[in-house]
């Protein structure tokens, strides 16, 4: 068994097709056949169905296929250790981004990696929190940075630098809620649209525990988004109020709610435990803090 076999054999899984595989790799069919044979025969298990002119991994190919998605993972992230890291750095960084961090970071890490290390190829990636972890443990993302609160623990998953930022009901500077001259109640809150991304079980819990069974996400909420930005904008353009971040929107100011929400969103660097780290990864690590107190000066 070897390297080559294992990424035949991933990238073959992977476009579920001979013909593309073939195409993706520079090889013939024959010699991809026989790369595919060989490997099955090693490992004493057929690691596809043939159906016709289509192939379906077996159950045995999907157990295969987690640990072949390792080891060639793996292998690439030690050759690319020989390269260096300086200025000049090449390789890769794949980077998912749920809603809050992917507002926050998109600009400012791709700004610093044209800057700084413009041979190096960045891919961000972004989605909710449950679909960047899966990405993760799937070799997709060398790190993501989502809500911690929304990630179980797992043994197989490190968080670390995790940084807490102010959150709460956001408005435009002349929204009717900020001529009142008091704090405003929950119920006039209520009185117009609100808007916020999914949000996680603990945020949930602190709601209701401020204001009330009334304050469960699920009722609470009318405008449901994955992008931050785009529910930003809603509050930008109309009377709705946005429940987020504070450091993504500086245009708009903070609700004064009686009681006070005293929220915090809680992000962090989430890597995969047992998987040896992309080189290029420290940069993010080492910028991080920077961005962030950045951030919490907003």
């Amino acid at each position: 068994m070897t390297l080559v076999q294992l990424r035949h054999f991933v990238v073959l899984a992977e476009v579920g097709s001979f013909v593309q595989a073939c195409k993706a790799l520079f090889l013939t069919q024959p010699a991809l056949t026989r790369s595919i044979q060989a490997l099955e025969d090693e490992l004493g298990g057929q690691l596809f169905d043939r159906l016709g002119r289509r192939i379906a991994l077996t159950p045995f190919g999907h157990e295969a296929l987690q640990r072949a998605r390792r080891l060639v993972a793996d292998a690439e992230a030690l050759k690319q250790t020989g390269k260096g890291l300086h200025a000049g750095l090449i390789g890769s960084l794949r980077v998912g981004l749920s809603s809050g961090p992917g507002a926050l970071l998109s600009l400012p890490l791709m700004l610093h990696m044209a800057e700084h290390h413009p041979k190096l190829q960045l891919q961000i990636s972004r989605g909710n929190t449950a679909m960047l972890i899966d990405a993760l443990r799937e070799q997709l993302l060398d790190a993501a940075v989502v809500d911690v609160r929304s990630v179980r623990p797992s043994a197989d998953l490190q968080v670390a630098q995790a940084f807490e930022l102010a959150a709460g009901f956001l408005v435009r500077s002349d929204h009717p809620l900020t001529q009142v001259g008091r704090p405003v109640t929950l119920d006039e809150v209520m009185a117009y649209p609100i808007a916020s991304t999914p949000l996680s079980d603990e945020v949930a819990r602190i709601l209701m525990a401020r204001y009330g069974p009334q304050a469960n996400p699920d009722d609470l909420v009318t405008l449901r988004c994955d992008e931050t930005l785009s529910i930003v904008e809603v509050a930008r353009r109309s009377n709705a109020i946005v429940l987020t971040v504070t450091a993504v929107a500086a245009d708009l100011v903070r609700l004064d709610v009686s009681p006070a929400l005293n929220a915090t969103a809680r992000f962090g660097l989430v890597t995969l435990a047992q998987r040896q780290e992309a080189p290029a990864l420290r940069i993010l690590r080492e910028q991080l803090p920077l961005w962030v107190g950045a951030f919490s000066a907003r």
